[in-house]
């Protein structure tokens, strides 16, 4: 069993920056990012192969955010700089046990969420 807790949500103007954590317990192959803002669907975001460092990114924020991991302190990072409204959402932490699935598949374990609001 992986158990995950995000940490870092909050509300920021756009054009500003926040850094979520995530604190696991228990070993993944892959951690990554969701979000879904209301009313729409969940959609990946950013995801890290936890052995190789390999990183992944939606479109949407290619060159705003970076996803990191401290593997001695068993947790993720996203950097987000830049923020736009668009970006408001709940952002989800994930990790995943399964090899050589797509970056972008839905996790199987997932933390509870973190609110992150970008005023214009």
């Amino acid at each position: 069993q992986v158990h995950l807790t995000e940490s870092g949500g909050g509300l920021v103007q756009a054009g500003g920056s926040l850094r979520l954590s995530c604190a696991a317990s228990g070993l993944t192959y892959r951690m990554g990012w969701f979000r879904q803002a209301p009313g729409k669907e969940r959609e990946f975001v950013a995801a890290i192969t936890v052995m190789t460092g390999n990183t992944y990114y939606a479109d949407a924020v290619k060159g705003r955010f970076t996803i990191s991991r401290d593997d001695a302190q068993n947790t993720l990072y996203l950097q987000m700089d830049k923020l736009e409204p668009g970006d408001t959402a709940v952002y989800s932490c994930g990790g995943d046990k399964r090899v050589q699935i797509p970056p972008s598949t839905p996790y199987t374990y997932w933390g509870q969420g973190t609110q992150v609001t970008v005023s214009s």
